[in-house]
């Protein structure tokens, strides 16, 4: 109370009109009661803020290209992070992307943003998003494009982690789910720090096309693509729903069927997507940035989501010593748990083969 009275000083004198009514408020019971609710309530968001903004951590990414700088806006609007610093090799271009965040930050909630052509700006980040390599060329195998960036990633993870020990490293360069194991190898880290952003892009463009040939909102479809982020990629069509209603049994008037050639259909729109995308504007961002947003802030909240994210497997349904896609439990220290995905013999020998042809290619550059 004594800090109140110190500041009269401070406050205009109040009208007799006003102490008139602070005492009529003050004399009704039922506003005290309803006063002290709202206190109590004040008190419980303060805490929960406080409790939230302790996985407010340290972003880094490297790459300040379209990927990388969406992700960045992506985590700013959102209000991930409390700390976003850019690394890029084109000091021009990072200077350019960070100027261009910070101009905006009056509009979203507070956070640091910076960036540098010196490594050192990723220091002590407690996750570095990996945003950088070559794209893939016209005539370019997928195997000359994974050597191009399995190279780069044997001296770019060992330097990241000179500056950032404790970080989690979350890949998204392609082939994401070759370098995710490269990246694993070389860095010398636990299994559940190093992974890769997998097909939780896959898996939304799959729920955008079935919610849109079912006439629902996509937040109501709950279905996965699982294995490679590419060309092997398998959907999981047996446990699949909307609105707890199977898939596979969606017979709904007004909202149509799925028949096969419909699947057939949406699986070709899923795996075709990224290169309409490609060809009409040079490169896809806005839906990667927004799901490496969904992913950073389940391990900086620590919120344990389940996400179709790309880790190390290990006799999981017989496959092993790869790295894909399956359901798993992400919280603030990475890949809790790999989750036991029903499926049919079809689903499960498809995901086999997908798991076998990450594994050629690895094999193929020496690990």
């Amino acid at each position: 109370m004594m800090e109140i009275y110190s500041l009269r000083k401070h406050i205009r004198q109040p009208a007799l009109a006003d102490i008139q009514r602070i005492e009529a408020f003050r004399e009704n019971p039922a506003n005290l009661v309803a006063a002290r609710r709202i206190a109590i309530m004040l008190v419980c968001l303060m805490e929960v803020r406080t409790e939230m903004g302790k996985w407010q951590g340290k972003i880094g990414i490297v790459g300040a290209g379209s990927v990388g700088a969406t992700i960045a806006y992506a985590c700013m609007v959102r209000g991930i992070g409390k700390h976003i610093s850019l690394f890029d090799v084109v000091k021009s271009r990072v200077d350019a992307e960070v100027l261009d965040l910070n101009h905006g930050l009056q509009f979203v909630p507070m956070a640091k943003v910076n960036g540098s052509d010196d490594l050192n700006v990723l220091e002590n980040s407690d996750v570095i998003v990996v945003a950088a390599g070559a794209r893939q060329k016209p005539g370019q195998s997928r195997i000359e494009l994974a050597g191009i960036n399995a190279d780069m990633c044997r001296t770019l993870i060992p330097n990241l982690l000179k500056v950032a020990p404790d970080a989690t490293i979350l890949m998204v360069t392609n082939p994401v789910d070759v370098l995710t194991y490269v990246a694993l190898k070389v860095s010398g880290q636990p299994s559940n720090r190093v992974f890769g952003s997998g097909t939780v892009l896959d898996s939304s463009r799959f729920r955008f096309l079935l919610a849109q040939r079912c006439a629902v909102a996509v937040q109501s479809v709950r279905a996965y693509i699982l294995g490679e982020h590419g060309d092997t990629e398998v959907p999981i069509w047996s446990s699949a729903n909307i609105g707890t209603v199977p898939v596979q049994s969606w017979d709904i008037p007004g909202h149509g069927t799925l028949t096969a050639a419909d699947e057939k259909e949406i699986l070709h729109g899923v795996r075709n997507s990224a290169e309409m995308i490609i060809q009409g504007k040079g490169a896809t961002n806005y839906a990667v940035g927004l799901a490496l947003s969904d992913i950073l802030e389940a391990l900086l909240w620590d919120e344990r989501r389940i996400l179709p994210v790309s880790s190390l497997l290990t006799d999981y349904r017989g496959i092993s010593d790869v790295c894909i896609s399956v359901p798993s439990i992400v919280h603030h220290r990475g890949i809790e748990r790999l989750l036991p995905v029903p499926m049919n013999a079809e689903e499960e020998a498809a995901l086999r083969a997908s798991a076998d042809s990450i594994r050629n290619v690895i094999r193929t550059l020496g690990f």
